[in-house]
């Protein structure tokens, strides 16, 4: 019934639509934004992971924060799972959290902006003091008509901070087109010494326990995996820098995250290991597959899918590509159809499996069980798509789940 609507209802009275709820939110709950500090983090892959960084690090300096991701909702001491499968919500809701952080006299708010909040006003009457770029890779084509269009809605939030301060990672090849934007302020990150910038990572060290690397002579040690996170943490302190907060104390901040739920999560370490991963774009799913490959010199068995409901079905291929290049076993499985057939998504991530024989189990569950079934000493079980989401998504139907769960329930039966 709902797409039925959106088929027949005029783009621009939809488009008033999320508008009218926004402004009416930002009536009804006092325009809270203008009495907090507020960082908003924006691009593709990472900003979940930056506003968990940004927050501790502000935490650590001794302010009260609230933030809002894709993972969960922050006021101070009091957390609450992110259930709603979407980042920004929508229907006032962003507007009572700001005022309740307000209410709880909370300092800051560190928010995660997606484009397709910013497409549905979600990010208007917010005071955005901070925008925060960390990369751009293609992602929500359909739903925004190319890539030119994706970056454009990212651009938003870097137009409301004409009065405040931009930090961009200088290493995307975006970042001068943010960059352009007006600003009191710009700070920029970087893993090339070849650049000028502000905030430059040197003498990097991977290890299965975590990343180390050094800021401006300070070594940093961070319980964190994969060198897309020294990036995440180059963003963070970035942020800690503009506000002026000691060095010594970011570094105490960053270093007591001791992980991030459903992003490289690992749910066991013997007799192998087994990890939950978000990735559910081309270029995060490369990046961790890369990263899980350094762990384990055995077999990497890994358990994908891609979401439907008329999203981004160009990269389904692109997926069974990457899934090819890097996994010794592969596994497809449904992850969020919507109003898709499962088996069709699958078989379009099939097409880019070219030379490799990929199993095809539909049933999520079933599918982790055989990845952990396959698994033998020393190997290494990647379940990506999903991370600590709570729901798949199927038809009008939200099935509750978590792949974390999952693997601790097949596991005991394994090992009973």
């Amino acid at each position: 019934m709902k797409n039925f609507f959106k088929k027949i209802i005029p783009n621009f009275l939809i488009s008033w639509y999320h508008f009218s709820l926004v402004l009416i939110g930002a009536i009804i709950y006092g325009f809270p934004s203008r009495k907090l500090k507020i960082i908003g983090v924006t691009g593709t892959n990472g900003k979940s992971t930056v506003v968990l960084l940004i927050s501790r690090i502000l935490e650590q300096a001794g302010y009260p924060v609230a933030s809002l991701s894709s993972i969960e909702f922050k006021i101070k001491n009091k957390i609450w799972q992110n259930n709603l499968k979407m980042t920004m919500p929508g229907r006032m809701a962003i507007q009572k959290f700001l005022r309740q952080a307000k209410e709880a006299k909370c300092k800051y708010v560190v928010l995660e902006v997606t484009s397709e909040g910013i497409k549905q006003y979600r990010h208007k009457f917010i005071n955005f003091q901070t925008a925060v770029f960390t990369n751009l890779t293609k992602e929500h084509l359909e739903s925004h008509g190319g890539f030119e269009n994706y970056r454009k809605a990212k651009s938003k939030l870097f137009k409301k901070v004409k009065n405040g301060k931009i930090i961009v990672n200088l290493d995307d090849s975006n970042a001068e087109y943010f960059l352009n934007f007006p600003a009191k302020e710009k700070l920029t990150y970087s893993l090339n010494k070849d650049k000028e910038n502000n905030i430059f990572g040197s003498d990097l060290i991977f290890n299965n326990k975590g990343i180390s690397f050094k800021v401006k002579e300070t070594e940093f040690n961070l319980n964190l995996l994969g060198r897309f996170n020294v990036y995440n943490a180059l963003a963070s302190i970035a942020v800690g820098l503009s506000e002026k907060i000691d060095l010594n104390i970011i570094k105490a901040g960053l270093e007591s995250v001791q992980g991030v739920s459903g992003r490289l999560e690992m749910i066991y370490k013997n007799p192998f290991i087994v990890m939950v991963d978000y990735a559910h774009t081309p270029d995060a799913l490369e990046k961790v597959y890369k990263t899980v490959k350094k762990l384990s010199s055995n077999r990497i068995i890994g358990v994908l899918g891609s979401a439907g409901g008329g999203r981004d079905k160009w990269k389904r291929p692109e997926m069974g590509k990457i899934a090819e290049k890097y996994l010794d076993e592969i596994i497809l499985t449904n992850e969020d159809p919507y109003n898709e057939n499962p088996e069709a998504i699958i078989q379009q991530i099939k097409e880019g499996i070219k030379k490799k024989q990929a199993r095809i189990i539909i049933n999520r569950g079933e599918a982790i069980k055989k990845a952990l079934l396959l698994a033998q000493e020393g190997d290494l079980v990647i379940i990506t798509g999903k991370g600590c989401e709570s729901w798949i998504c199927e038809g009008n139907k939200k099935i509750p789940w978590d792949d974390r769960r999952v693997v601790k329930e097949e596991m005991e039966k394994i090992n009973a």
